[in-house]
């Protein structure tokens, strides 16, 4: 799965829904804008930049193991079955940004981040499994947008033929 000829991307990112066995998904703590504390936080999913000659879905395995330390092969993760675009400045990056969703089932276990990168232990300041009800009403965005949405459908069993085009964030 490659960007079409037509579309340049500033950044592709590989990101898991990684779902455990009581249906609840795994979302990192991260700052809404870097270097501006004030501008407050969101939620991400597990996942993060295509490096050069990888498929997203050895990227997504890779940005697995990494954040989690859940070793999984890129056929395991299945379909891709969401995507968001679009412009955004990061402060590190500026440009059209694209992130492309898979989703893994898992047992409950415990998160081992020893894989983060730099920026990462800089910036990810908690992790935690969310119940879709809990998603609902929190007061810190979490990313994608319609997050709830999308996995309400995934666990009732309807995977989509094309992957979904979510909302972007910035």
């Amino acid at each position: 799965m490659t960007a079409p000829a037509d579309e340049v991307y500033r950044r592709r990112s590989a990101r898991v829904l990684l779902v455990d066995d009581t249906d609840r998904v795994l979302l990192f703590r991260w700052p809404k804008a870097a270097g501006d504390p004030e501008a407050g936080h969101c939620w991400i999913t597990p996942g993060g930049g295509v490096e050069e000659g990888e498929t997203l879905s050895v990227a997504a395995a890779r940005e697995l193991r990494e954040e989690t330390g859940l070793i999984v092969s890129p056929e395991e993760l299945g379909p891709q079955v969401a995507v968001a675009s679009g412009y955004a400045d990061l402060g590190w990056a500026r440009g059209v940004f694209r992130d492309d969703f898979f989703l893994f089932r898992t047992p409950a276990r415990d998160i081992d981040t020893a894989g983060f990168t730099l920026m990462e232990r800089e910036h990810v300041s908690a992790h935690r499994w969310w119940r879709i009800e809990e998603m609902e009403s929190v007061e810190e965005p979490i990313y994608p947008l319609m997050l709830a949405e999308l996995l309400t459908e995934l666990l009732a069993g309807r995977t989509p033929s094309e992957p979904v085009r979510l909302p972007w964030h910035h």
